[in-house]
């Protein structure tokens, strides 16, 4: 007879080896050939869903199979924090921004290890964070600066309820994709960056 599967406990005893291993934080080697896996940053605005598992799944396998073939993986993980999704859920449940979205990262970052994602947690960032958001500041500036952001009036796709533009993949039959409102089209002024500078040399 076939000794039983006891997740819950098989599972546990992998992720505290994992962790005090810390096997999958990336130091420097520049021995091995290098890879660089990236998903995409959830928003912190409630526990993890089957859409995010199923995404995070597929990295996670990519990540262990480069692994598997002797690289030197980093699969950092973060959240994109700053934003309306999280104010208006915040919003929503009565509680401050900060106090939603700290906890919900918590609460999902909590999931995640359950699921035993190989994530080097050494790397996480949230996008809610001065030390992170001051960056993307700093560049928007020398961008402006050497005249490669410039600013005119676009169509966009505005939800009415959460108040913000969703891009064309949040669009569903012509619904929002969080809130279910007809999406409105819409002229606003924008700010763009001049890619188109330097097509050319990224040929």
């Amino acid at each position: 007879m076939s000794t039983p599967y006891h997740p819950e406990t098989v599972e546990a005893a992998a992720q505290a080896h994992w962790q005090e291993s810390r096997c999958f934080e990336v130091l420097e080697d520049d021995d091995k050939e290098k890879f660089y896996c990236l998903t995409m940053f959830p928003y912190p605005s409630g526990k993890l869903h089957m859409g995010h598992v199923r995404v995070l799944t597929i990295s996670d396998v990519i990540a262990r199979f480069q692994r598997m073939q002797g690289k030197h993986v980093m699969q950092p993980m973060g959240w994109d924090a700053f934003g309306m999704p999280a104010e208006n859920a915040a919003i929503k449940h009565g509680v401050p921004p900060a106090k939603w979205t700290y906890e919900n990262i918590g609460l999902m970052r909590e999931q995640m290890d359950r699921l035993g994602f190989a994530y080097d947690w050494s790397r996480e960032i949230a996008t809610c964070k001065p030390e992170y958001y001051r960056w993307e500041q700093w560049l928007f500036t020398k961008m402006f600066e050497k005249g490669l952001v410039y600013r005119k009036n676009s169509v966009v796709n505005w939800d009415p309820v959460d108040q913000t533009v969703l891009a064309n993949e949040q669009v569903i039959d012509g619904r929002g994709w969080r809130s279910d409102a007809l999406v409105e089209r819409r002229e606003i002024p924008q700010w763009f960056m001049k890619i188109t500078a330097y097509a050319d040399e990224l040929l």
